[in-house]
């Protein structure tokens, strides 16, 4: 059975594998080149999408129990996510109240309670100030009001979700990622295991590399070794989401559909579906596995890349660990390949050999991820 939209999709893809066509925007789009090497711009950015909306920071898995912790650092907003006894989520700014160092180092963990490293102020997993040496030193200190910042944190589709900034304002999870409710409700990620997990620090601008799973047109040129094969040629459904896009890419073997009645469609098994989930989040859905990954600026032309490869079962025998470890390099080649000619990108910019770049009509994500990041920008998207 399929939904209501991956009918659509298929249907529409039938349709191009007659026509020879795509999905097509109206027109090109000129996007300045600044966008890509001017820090002014990248600190409104940094300040609004990576302060007002919600990153993904880890799985479910990762804090499954009560006091297993993660450490993230690369929005500029040192993070601790923790699970407390009630079992309730919690994040806080990982920087004591005392004089500003962190209270956990460790990427990951389990704990009853953080201790900063340099006078050692204790914090128990609510984040409360529960001791200090010699505190006579601080006797009219109210302990009350020097709890460790909280953050807003949500956990929902199986991922952790945490809004990088003090401020009260929260986040409605379930309204925000709406149009991704039901094939998301499908995978059941809460039950995947991480197979993999990995971070790459690369040359280029966050926005390069975002662009990267923006668009399939660049398949047979960039991986004519690799992903060419398994897709379709620059043929695939862009569904806009706002501020969220579904990019359904269709393997080749789509086509044995039109010779069945749409009761024996399926969606997952002739796809793969990069889901763009704004600002900076991608869940990859491939046929059998999925990849999670974040995009995250460290500088004007530097960024991190942060990939979970998820699984429905852990890989307890030697042919499930060959058979994942075989997809594992394979898409490391693949964002390999990426990644090498982002940096070759960055390394031109400097050039002026381009004012603007352009997004053809059939890059769609390409068009309807900028115009989200300029609503934002000038306040007109907000995380609601």
């Amino acid at each position: 059975m399929v939904t209501k939209e991956e009918k659509e999709i298929i249907e529409q893809i039938l349709e191009y594998c007659e026509t020879g066509k795509t999905t097509l925007t109206d027109d090109i789009m000129h996007n300045p080149v600044s966008n890509y090497n001017d820090p002014k711009k990248l600190d409104a950015e940094m300040n609004t999408l990576f302060r007002e909306f919600p990153i993904i920071v880890a799985h479910t898995s990762e804090l499954s129990e009560p006091g297993q912790f993660i450490t993230h650092n690369d929005t500029g907003v040192p993070i601790l996510v923790t699970r407390n006894n009630d079992n309730e989520l919690k994040a806080f700014v990982n920087v004591c109240r005392h004089r500003g160092a962190k209270v956990e180092a460790r990427e990951c963990g389990k704990a009853k309670t953080f201790s900063c490293p340099y006078h050692s102020w204790t914090y128990d997993l609510n984040g409360s100030l529960r001791g200090m040496p010699q505190p006579f030193g601080f006797d009219k200190l109210d302990k009350k009001q020097y709890g460790l910042k909280e953050l807003p944190v949500y956990e929902h589709f199986g991922m952790i979700w945490v809004r990088p900034s003090a401020e009260e304002k929260k986040v409605d999870m379930a309204k925000w990622l709406a149009p991704m409710e039901n094939q998301f409700n499908a995978l059941n990620l809460e039950k995947h295991v991480i197979y993999k997990k990995w971070t790459l620090p690369r040359n280029m601008s966050w926005r390069l590399a975002l662009e990267g799973f923006q668009e399939n047109y660049h398949f047979c040129s960039a991986h004519e070794h690799t992903a060419c094969s398994g897709y379709l040629d620059n043929q695939s459904v862009f569904t806009n989401h706002y501020p969220h896009v579904r990019h359904s890419v269709p393997l080749w073997n789509i086509k044995e559909l039109k010779d069945k009645s749409h009761e024996e469609w399926t969606y997952r098994k002739y796809f793969m579906t990069q889901n763009y989930l704004f600002p900076c989040n991608f869940v990859q859905v491939m046929t059998d596995h999925v990849y999670v990954h974040s995009i995250i600026p460290t500088g004007p032309g530097t960024c991190v890349f942060k990939c979970m490869m998820l699984i429905s079962e852990p890989a307890n025998t030697e042919k499930a660990q060959q058979y994942w470890e075989k997809n594992y390099n394979v898409v490391k080649e693949v964002f390999n390949e990426d990644f090498e000619i982002g940096e070759a990108i960055q390394a031109g910019l400097s050039t002026n050999a381009n004012e603007n770049f352009v997004f053809g009509k059939y890059e769609c994500g390409l068009h309807w991820g900028q115009k989200a990041i300029d609503d934002a920008l000038e306040g007109r998207l907000k995380a609601s």
